[in-house]
């Protein structure tokens, strides 16, 4: 699994976010993000044929991230595990364009709501990768808790990466809903 997805600074509190059902049409927008060079260390890109496929497949939930005032696309996220008897879902991709704007904080309190509302579920997990620091402080200061380490588990371009697994409980995620730290 792959991410990219920069914590808001102080500065900037979480943007308004919406979730909306990825379309055909939105493939191009998609794939761009994935081809950015900004996000490109910190992810595996897809084929196309993966993104239609998982904008049809019932198990999977493939958003666009609109934000701002007219709420424009500004990234895309992937839940994989949507029908699962485990009830255990994983937070496949998230990438933000617009970083540092609090829209990757906004959207990963949205999918943890739709996550453990919505879909019902028990488990949210990720996994990112090691040098993605920016992302597992994000996730961090959002309630998910470091598994492990998949050692050198992905092959790039000079050698191999490791992966951090992370994860969330709906416990966990009513513990924090107690005290105000997650959307109502």
């Amino acid at each position: 699994m792959s991410q990219t997805v920069h914590p808001s600074s102080a500065a900037h509190p979480p943007a308004r976010v919406r979730l909306r059902p990825t379309m055909s049409s939105d493939l191009e927008f998609v794939l761009s993000l994935e081809q950015d060079p900004a996000n490109l260390p910190y992810i595996t890109p897809w084929e196309r044929t993966q993104h239609e496929a998982a904008i049809r497949f019932p198990d999977f939930r493939h958003f666009i991230l609109e934000a701002g005032p007219g709420l424009h696309a500004t990234g895309f996220l992937i839940l994989i595990g949507c029908r699962s008897r485990h009830q255990s879902l994983e937070l496949k991709r998230m990438v933000v364009r617009d970083k540092g704007q609090g829209v990757g904080r906004a959207a990963l309190r949205e999918v943890k709501r739709v996550a453990f509302g919505d879909l019902r579920a028990h488990r949210l997990w990720l996994d990112v990768k090691k040098r993605n620091t920016r992302a597992q402080a994000l996730y961090q200061g959002e309630g998910f808790v470091v598994e492990g380490e998949l050692r050198e588990s992905v092959k790039v371009e000079g050698g191999f990466e490791s992966l951090v697994v992370m994860s969330m409980l709906a416990d966990e995620f009513t513990r924090r809903r107690a005290q105000g730290l997650e959307l109502a």
